[in-house]
């Protein structure tokens, strides 16, 4: 367990969060406890991998709506739900939504402990592909309109010809604009060029459809 890691337990019951507190703390583990959803939400966001325990049946939010919030302001937090309750229906909307396990009380102290670190591997690999998808975005944000014209072009497979004929230019200004972006981005082929472009979320040009386009949450 790494010290940039933590847990964190949401059950209204205090006598369960006193025993995880101590099972996480003779894990290793740093954990932080809240008693209701609400609590966990006004807590300023976590910028670490995050494995959240979270009971299923609590007061006021409960625990599939805490993972419908989390979800709906984009964190990265990944979810084992532990209840008291064989509630199967349940179960399958937590796991179809990305939860990385379901787990009945009481449950085994090391079926509980494997399940976080399967959550906190998630959570780290998680966080990089976000902070690499980040960078790739603040590469193409630094190209000219046009740059990212001929970028969506070039990922449609056309030739630079091809291009210029759509773009109403000379040839030799697209090679110029090719070779920009290719620089600005940091590649060296049009197959990195396409395996970046996907990271960043940038789509091929269409038709119809030329403007710089949406970048996916």
């Amino acid at each position: 367990m790494g010290a940039a890691e933590l847990v964190c337990v949401v059950d209204d019951d205090q006598s369960v969060r006193r025993g995880l507190r101590r099972l996480f703390k003779s894990a290793g583990y740093a954990a932080e406890m809240f008693a209701s959803a609400e609590d966990y939400l006004a807590r300023e966001s976590f910028a670490v991998p995050i494995c959240l325990v979270l009971d299923v049946r609590m007061p006021g939010l409960n625990g599939l709506g805490l993972q419908e919030a989390i979800e709906a302001r984009g964190g990265c937090e990944q979810i084992v739900f532990i209840t008291g309750h064989s509630d199967v229906p349940a179960c399958r909307q937590a796991m179809k939504k990305g939860a990385v396990d379901f787990l009945l009380k009481p449950f085994d102290s090391d079926e509980l402990i494997e399940a976080v670190n399967r959550a906190l591997e998630r959570g780290k690999e998680t966080l990089r592909k976000r902070a690499e998808r980040g960078h790739a975005r603040s590469l193409i944000d630094k190209l000219t309109p046009r740059e990212f014209e001929v970028l969506r072009f070039v990922l449609q497979g056309l030739l630079n010809k091809q291009i210029a004929a759509e773009l109403v230019t000379a040839e030799k200004t697209v090679k110029v604009h090719r070779g920009r972006v290719m620089q600005k981005l940091g590649v060296t082929s049009v197959a990195d060029l396409v395996r970046f472009s996907q990271n960043a979320g940038v789509s091929p040009a269409g038709a119809a459809h030329r403007t710089k386009v949406h970048y996916p949450a």
